[in-house]
């Protein structure tokens, strides 16, 4: 947390859990770059030899991109061992000039699609929907339609043959969507090809939540943040949050938000904190501490199916040989692969990872920008929030770096 002092000075406070261990004055640089650093971990306070290495790589690696882009306010955690390291860097906004805390909310995008991944395969483990069922058996609207041929596992790898990344504006309510999918018209054949489209998985997390007879928004939260304990997680911020929700800052430096949209809720609609998405990150490593179903809908979530250049599509995450190359990985998450229909190859059988394997997903909505990674072998994860949508590249360069510091710390206890 940072506590403001004069003549440019912040004061950082160093937690574990609850108990203080250092108290320090720093010379920071301007308020809006000031930097706070919270420890956050279950085990009691005891010495840590790994932060001393990781708070100065992930200043080193991130700090530079708050100038480098204008952007107001950024917060990164880390996950090495179990143990978590939230840091906060400027403001939140730029006209309260409120610092961005650990209780900051950010956007997310399309990082969101993990959790609507996360909700299908749990509806699956409770018998409401297979993946290789038909979008018309849930949605009797599009039986005998051009979608109706594909599955929703093919909703949610991107492989139905062809949606777009958005849909086109006419669709601009719910009750559009029908008459969108009914009329669309395929380029190829459901598996041929790879096209990243938010309709395509946001279909998944609707026919998902139908199955389950509840809303999106208030499934996510009851199955998945509640569970894991994402207490500062959300769809819809409540009223009482508003004031730690960011104002995100567009290319116009205008301070905006999302807006909605048909399936934004399913395709980039979550809204959280870098510590509560940390908390994700790690139940994703290590799933066997969740109680059934969520367990095997998060270990399903880690299941290849298509192999689609140098990676491979899961529900949600996407994934690589580690260690992995920066080439692969910045062309993994390039805009061609985002824009672009990509030849995509089916494992058959779908395969889970057979060794070492970096898991990563990008989001981004006008204001804000976001990335996630982690290595389960390792034990190593990373997540950055940011409001202001900074380049891709960047984000996965910063990344990596902290990974590969995160990689040489050896078993933490």
């Amino acid at each position: 947390m940072i506590l403001p002092f004069p003549h440019g000075q912040s004061r950082r406070l160093e937690l574990h859990g609850d108990d203080i261990l250092s108290f320090a004055t720093k010379r920071s640089g301007p308020a809006a770059l000031a930097m706070s650093l919270a420890v956050l971990v279950a085990a009691p306070a005891k010495a840590d030899d790994a932060q001393p290495r990781i708070e100065p790589a992930v200043d080193a690696a991130f700090r530079p991109l708050l100038e480098k882009h204008d952007v107001p306010g950024m917060a990164v955690a880390v996950t090495a061992g179990g143990r978590h390291y939230v840091f906060t860097y400027g403001v939140a906004s730029r006209d309260s000039k409120k610092p961005v805390t650990r209780d900051t909310l950010f956007e997310i995008g399309s990082v969101s699609k993990t959790f609507t991944a996360t909700l299908a395969l749990e509806a699956q483990e409770r018998g409401k929907l297979s993946l290789d069922d038909r979008p018309g058996a849930h949605l009797s609207a599009l039986r005998g339609s051009a979608i109706d041929k594909a599955s929703l596992l093919n909703l949610g790898t991107y492989t139905a043959g062809g949606l777009p990344l958005q849909f086109p504006a006419s669709v601009n309510r719910d009750a559009d969507m029908p008459d969108y999918f009914r009329t669309w018209e395929p380029a190829s054949p459901p598996g041929a090809q790879r096209r990243y489209s938010n309709p395509s998985i946001g279909l998944l997390g609707h026919i998902a939540s139908l199955a389950m007879g509840g809303d999106f928004a208030t499934l996510v939260e009851k199955e998945i943040f509640a569970p894991l304990g994402m207490t500062n997680s959300f769809v819809r911020v409540p009223k009482s949050r508003m004031d730690d929700y960011a104002l995100g800052y567009n290319k116009a430096n205008k301070p905006v938000r999302v807006t909605p949209g048909v399936f934004g809720p399913e395709a980039y609609g979550v809204k959280t904190t870098a510590a509560d998405l940390i908390r994700f990150v790690d139940a994703n490593m290590n799933p066997d501490a969740l109680a059934p179903p969520l367990r095997r809908a998060v270990e399903g979530t880690h299941v290849g199916y298509f192999r689609v250049g140098g990676m491979v599509q899961g529900l949600g995450w996407e994934q690589y040989p580690y260690p992995v190359t920066r080439a692969d990985l910045l062309a993994g998450n390039s805009s061609e692969m985002a824009l672009e229909p990509q030849s995509a190859v089916a494992l058959d059988p779908p395969q889970a990872p057979s060794g070492p394997t970096l898991f990563n997903k990008t989001g981004s909505t006008n204001g804000f920008g976001a990335y996630a990674a982690f290595v389960p072998e390792r034990r190593i994860g990373i997540v950055m929030l940011a409001n202001r949508n900074i380049p891709i590249p960047d984000r996965i360069e910063a990344a990596a770096a902290v990974l590969d510091v995160l990689g040489t710390l050896g078993p933490q206890k």
